[in-house]
């Protein structure tokens, strides 16, 4: 088995996009097949360097590694569509000595004349065949004009093209419904149904999984394969994504590529899970029995993923599925990974300067008091903010932690506490022993030692940006509660 993923370098990873390439990376992972990326960037005005390196570095961070491409070659490169335009035009030649192709020397202006008059005739736009029979001297006229045409393939006229979808059944068009369609632009670069015939056929991919908007490209396709000889693939077309409120995904319902859900926080397998789920719904058998129904790895994924089990209905993206599964994998990550994950957000913050060991190791042992209550990394920073913005005066201004200092000896364990902390409070021992320390010297102990050490709102230390020491807020604290009388 051999599969492809086939991403235009024009912008960002879609995530609807993104599901296409999971889908075909679980087919072929699943059936110890190949999985191929390849670039199709004949789109010259659109086309971009930095789009391309974009979409390889989304699809490494979910996890989807691929066999062959055009990083790392394979023995049916080149990978890239603008590196085998030589390909594309020899086998264009092919069609036209053959007969299945032709020239044709229509301006833009008399098509475009041409569909509208299709359009309200109430016919489907279709190209009238004006040079179809253009005799080869009439064809060289042109050309010695210094013409340039477009090559058309000749469309057989009268006849159903019938496909074996795997997700949809059979499904059948008409020829003349579709029109002589182009092949190789005036300038050179083939038309995508024409690039996506050659390169499918010499990669020898096995399987074409993609989208539904290419259902009517499909006949088109067969009419090539069939004219160059060439076997055509199984295909199975996947329903398209959709936003909770069932319109097509798009920037209206918020993120919609891969590097935007990177960039607020989300974990690859949370989002990866998510899009695995949306119109595919995992087999049971012996081996998955008792196995969760929606959580589950890359690897149990590829080996329970079947096209079979993959549905023709419209999938809906729902964000608050997203941040659930984010949410469980972050409590299943460890906390040196989810400290470098958050790093860069605490440093938008102002709150870390710089990476160090200290500043990671400080973030591991805080993240346990934020993870297990946000959706998402780039929220833990905010529900962590107090530990860097600690206020004496407002703290003592809260009426429940002001109450506090009434009580009896209350202002002793305060001020016994701004000498007891020695070091960092980094953990439940160390607090412990603090404790200890300032029962032994005031005598207080129950509600009467905690609620003071409590008002104190002592956060751990640390080394990290503009944070105060343990024992520099318990003497803040105990220095402006001796302001105030009793």
């Amino acid at each position: 088995m051999r599969v492809r993923f086939a991403p235009s370098p024009t912008g960002q990873l879609h995530v609807g996009n993104a599901r296409t390439a999971l889908f075909n990376w679980l087919l072929a992972r699943g059936h110890d097949g190949t999985f191929i990326l390849r670039i199709e960037d004949t789109d010259v005005e659109r086309s971009t360097k930095e789009s391309e390196a974009s979409i390889l570095e989304d699809l490494r961070w979910l996890g989807l590694e691929w066999d062959e491409g055009p990083d790392i070659g394979g023995g049916h490169g080149p990978y890239r569509q603008s590196e085998r335009l030589h390909l594309y035009t020899s086998y264009a030649n092919e069609l036209k000595a053959g007969g299945h192709a032709y020239c044709c020397f229509c301006s833009p202006q008399k098509l475009e004349a041409e569909r509208k008059a299709d359009l309200a005739a109430g016919r489907p736009p279709r190209y009238h065949g004006t040079c179809r029979s253009l005799a080869p001297h009439d064809v060289q006229h042109h050309l010695d004009a210094g013409e340039k045409p477009v090559i058309r393939f000749k469309v057989p006229e009268h006849i159903d093209v019938t496909f074996r979808d795997l997700v949809r059944g059979d499904v059948t068009f008409n020829t003349d419904v579709i029109g002589d369609f182009v092949l190789v632009r005036s300038d050179g670069h083939p038309a995508y149904n024409f690039a996506v015939v050659v390169d499918d056929a010499l990669m020898e991919v096995t399987h074409v999984i993609r989208g539904e908007d290419h259902i009517s490209n499909t006949p088109r396709q067969v009419l090539i394969y069939r004219a160059l000889g060439f076997a055509p693939p199984e295909f199975a077309h996947l329903a398209l994504v959709m936003g909770p409120d069932h319109t097509p995904l798009s920037k209206r319902h918020g993120a919609t590529s891969v590097s935007e859900f990177r960039e607020r926080g989300y974990l690859p397998e949370a989002l990866g899970n998510c899009l695995a789920l949306i119109g595919w719904s995992p087999r049971s058998d012996a081996a998955s029995a008792g196995a969760a129904d929606e959580l589950l790895p890359l690897g149990e994924m590829a080996r329970r993923f079947s096209l079979e089990h993959v549905g023709h209905s419209a999938g809906i993206f729902d964000p608050e599925k997203l941040a659930w599964m984010n949410r469980h994998y972050m409590k299943a990550a460890s906390s040196s990974r989810i400290a470098a994950e958050s790093l860069r957000f605490f440093q938008a913050r102002g709150f870390v300067r710089r990476r160090t060991d200290a500043a990671l190791g400080y973030l591991e042992s805080i993240l346990p008091m934020a993870v297990g209550s946000v959706d998402r990394i780039e929220e833990i920073p905010e529900r962590l903010a107090f530990l860097w913005s600690y206020d004496a005066a407002v703290a003592l201004a809260r009426p429940d932690v002001a109450h506090v200092l009434h009580e009896p000896g209350a202002r002793d364990v305060i001020a016994a506490l701004a000498t007891a902390i020695a070091g960092p409070l980094l953990d439940r021992d160390a607090f412990r022993s603090v404790a200890s320390r300032v029962k032994e010297q005031t005598g207080q102990k129950g509600k009467a030692l905690f609620h003071p050490i409590r008002g104190a709102h002592l956060p751990p230390d640390t080394t990290v940006a503009r944070i105060m020491s343990a024992a520099e807020r318990a003497r803040a604290f105990a220095a402006v509660a001796g302001t105030q009388g009793s």
